[in-house]
C-alpha cells in the first residue's frame, strides 16, 4: 500500500482516490442543480419584469399582452392548441426522419468517396444559400396543400446541419487511433465501425440537436405558406384577427414543442454515450 502525507495525515491511494470521487459526485449534483435553477430563476425574472412593464406603462393588449393575459388565453383556447400542436409535431418528427434518412449515409458518402464529395458539395451550399420560404410555394403547388410540402421543407432547412457535423467527426479523428486498427490488423469496416464512428458520435449528435430546433422552423414555414391546420396556420389567423394573446399562446406552444423534442435528442445521445461528460460553460 502507498502512502500519502496530506495535512499531516497519511491517506493511502484507496482514500484519496475515495474522496475523488465524493468531490466529483457532488460536484456533479451541483452542476445538476444549477442546469435547472439558473433558467428558472431567469425565466421567472423575465415574466416578472414583462408583467410589470406591461402593467405598469400601460401598453395595449393587442400590442403586447402581459404573461397573465397570455397564460389566459392559453387554458381558453387549450384544446385547439393541443390539436395543433400534434398536426405540428408530426410535420417536424417526418421532415427530421427524412433528414436523418437522407443526411447521415449522404455524410458517409461525401467522407469516403472525394470525387463524390467535391460534386455534390457545391449543391448542398446553394440549398441552403436559397432562401426556403421561396422555394414553399413551389413545392405547394407540386404536392398540394397536405402534409408532403411541409415536411420537404422542414427536411431542407434541417438536414444541413446533420451533414456538416458528421463529416466533421468522421474526419476528427487522431491518426495514432487509425495506425494502431491498423497494427491490431482491424479491416476498414473494423476501423469504422469501432473506432471511427464511435469518434464522431459526440459531432453527430451535435448536429441532431440543431437540426431538430430548424426543423420547428420548417414546419411552421410550411404551415405559413401552404398551410390549414398546425401552429404556424394558428398564428396566422390569430395575426390576421388581431388576437395578440392567443399569438403569444401560439409562440409559447412552439417553443415548448421545441425544447420538448430536443430533451428527446439529448437524451437518445446520454443514452447512446452513457460515458460521455457533458460540457458546461466555464464558470467564473
Amino acid at each position: 500500500m502507498v502512502d500519502m502525507a496530506t495535512g499531516g495525515r497519511t491517506l493511502s491511494i484507496e482514500q484519496i482516490e475515495q474522496r475523488v470521487q465524493e468531490q466529483t459526485r457532488a460536484r456533479r449534483k451541483r452542476d445538476r442543480r444549477a442546469e435547472l435553477i439558473y433558467p428558472v430563476l431567469t425565466g421567472v425574472s423575465l415574466l416578472v419584469f414583462w408583467e410589470v412593464a406591461t402593467r405598469v406603462f400601460g401598453v395595449p393588449v393587442y400590442l403586447f399582452p402581459p404573461p397573465s393575459v397570455v397564460l389566459q388565453a392559453t387554458i381558453a383556447n387549450w384544446d385547439l392548441l393541443l390539436r395543433e400542436s400534434w398536426i405540428t409535431s408530426v410535420e417536424i418528427l417526418a421532415g427530421y426522419a427524412v433528414s436523418i434518412i437522407v443526411g447521415i449515409p449522404l455524410a458517409f458518402a461525401i467522407f469516403r468517396w472525394p470525387v463524390f464529395s467535391k460534386s455534390i458539395y457545391p449543391l448542398l451550399i446553394s440549398s441552403q444559400a436559397m432562401p426556403k420560404v421561396a422555394v414553399a410555394p413551389l413545392f405547394v403547388i407540386w404536392f398540394g396543400f397536405g402534409l408532403v410540402p411541409k415536411v420537404l421543407i422542414a427536411f431542407l432547412i434541417a438536414f444541413f446541419p446533420i451533414v456538416i457535423n458528421t463529416v466533421m467527426g468522421l474526419a476528427a479523428i487522431e491518426r495514432e487511433k487509425i495506425y494502431l486498427a491498423q497494427s491490431m490488423g482491424l479491416s476498414s469496416f473494423d476501423t469504422f465501425r469501432l473506432i471511427r464512428l464511435p469518434n464522431a458520435l459526440p459531432s453527430i449528435f451535435a448536429g441532431l440537436k440543431i437540426s431538430i430546433t430548424l426543423a420547428v422552423v420548417g414546419a411552421v414555414v410550411g404551415e405559413f405558406v401552404g398551410g390549414d391546420g398546425g401552429l404556424g396556420y394558428q398564428l396566422m389567423v390569430a395575426n390576421g384577427s388581431m388576437n395578440t394573446p392567443l399569438l403569444f399562446a401560439g409562440l409559447v406552444a412552439l417553443t415548448v414543442l421545441g425544447v420538448f423534442f430536443f430533451w428527446i435528442v439529448e437524451v437518445v445521445e446520454r443514452l447512446c454515450m452513457p460515458h460521455q461528460e457533458k460540457i458546461s460553460p466555464p464558470t467564473v
